[in-house]
């Protein structure tokens, strides 16, 4: 006679200290992270995880469920804070990797599968397959949810090093910009007043490059990048940021048009960079031999800033993360651009927020006959 088959869930429970005892033995693999570790932090979250599981078993399902389930769109295994988000979290901090933490799981559900395939005289028992087909499904969700809060831990701690590295970057910069001064200064020979200049210059460019940098890690670490618009001449802010962008491209020729009386509510400071973002990214893509145009209008009562560039058109499958933070598309990359500067790619990203901040937005449209044109559109006037 066929033993009658436990059903998942129960066997779960009733023999939670033997799959356990299994992840912790294979937990402590994960070298060299797991040397460092006790082993009550390498099973930290074992239990509540297979509870978490057990529980989800126990629950009625629908179709409907288990369609929304395989599209990632199920509910969490258990309260906001799950033990397997936590579990991602800790991980992380313990110096774990992506590859590590994926493995425990696999080793997990070997585990089960493994010792409940013992108590299973009866392969193709119906509600045998719908508990292992409901076991896969939740196991994967908290792979979804571990692997997502460590993604997340990921990026905070890259986030905060950038925003630390940029912060200590501007002491050591300040003092070789003051000492390019004094040599400027005291310089006693066309040379050496040239070279202090070139000092003066590159130190200049070192501080747009760490601004660019706290402005990233402002915004990634849920700050934004703060704005203060006022009534602002908008000619005068285009004027001063095309000529702060020729002054370094004296061979460029740039166009400007701006109607002299043209106003804007605008944080000058901001709209100022966005616009020096936009002109130096097309005097990077552009072509050295064309103009480079400075446009600004009202368009339904929106005040709209666009700079014009011709050249080699965006690929279309390109504009899609053409303001993503620090992309660089490299030869090998399914997607083919042509980059070939060093910068880290913050500018446009920066623009966005910008625009973002202003309760605006961005757009770019990129053709051979007509070239790139990027547009900022801002209310210019105040919503209030």
């Amino acid at each position: 006679m066929l033993k009658k088959l436990m059903n998942l869930s129960d066997f779960i429970k009733t023999n939670m200290d033997s799959i356990t005892a299994e992840w912790l033995n294979f937990a402590k693999t994960m070298e060299p992270a797991a040397t460092t570790m006790s082993t009550l932090a390498l099973a930290d979250h074992a239990k509540p995880i297979l509870l978490a599981i057990a529980k989800d078993l126990e629950q009625e399902q629908t179709a409907q469920a288990q369609y929304d389930k395989s599209k990632g769109k199920g509910p969490r295994l258990s309260a906001a804070e799950t033990a397997a988000a936590t579990h991602g979290a800790l991980r992380h901090l313990s110096g774990f990797d992506m590859i590590q933490l994926g493995a425990e799981y696999r080793a997990l559900r070997a585990s089960v599968v493994r010792l409940w395939a013992k108590e299973n005289t009866d392969p193709l028992n119906p509600a045998g397959i719908e508990d292992m087909v409901r076991f896969n499904e939740a196991v994967d969700q908290a792979v979804a949810e571990s692997t997502a809060r460590y993604a997340a831990e990921v990026a905070l701690s890259r986030d905060t090093f950038v925003a630390i590295l940029a912060h200590d970057l501007r002491s050591p910069l300040s003092a070789i910009s003051m000492i390019g001064q004094l040599l400027e200064r005291t310089a006693t020979s066309e040379n050496a007043r040239a070279q202090a200049g070139q000092i003066q210059r590159s130190a200049q460019e070192m501080s747009g490059m760490i601004r660019d940098l706290l402005e990233y890690t402002r915004t990634h670490l849920g700050k934004g990048i703060p704005v203060e618009p006022k009534d602002e001449n908008i000619s005068v802010i285009c004027r001063a940021a095309l000529e702060e962008v020729r002054s370094g491209n004296p061979h460029r020729e740039f166009l400007l048009n701006v109607p002299e009386k043209l106003t804007g509510f605008v944080d000058t400071a901001r709209i100022r960079q966005a616009i020096s973002n936009l002109l130096n990214n097309a005097i990077q893509h552009g072509d050295p031999r064309s103009a480079i145009t400075l446009s600004a209008y009202v368009e339904n009562n929106q005040l709209a800033l666009s700079v014009k560039n011709m050249g080699k058109p965006i690929p279309p499958e390109s504009l899609q993360v053409i303001f993503d933070p620090l992309v660089q598309l490299s030869d090998k990359s399914a997607i083919k651009v042509d980059v070939t500067s060093t910068n880290l790619g913050l500018g446009l990203f920066i623009a966005r927020e910008v625009a973002i901040g202003h309760s605006g937005n961005i757009d770019v449209k990129s053709t051979l006959e007509e070239g790139t044109v990027f547009t900022i559109r801002v209310p210019q006037t105040s919503l209030k």
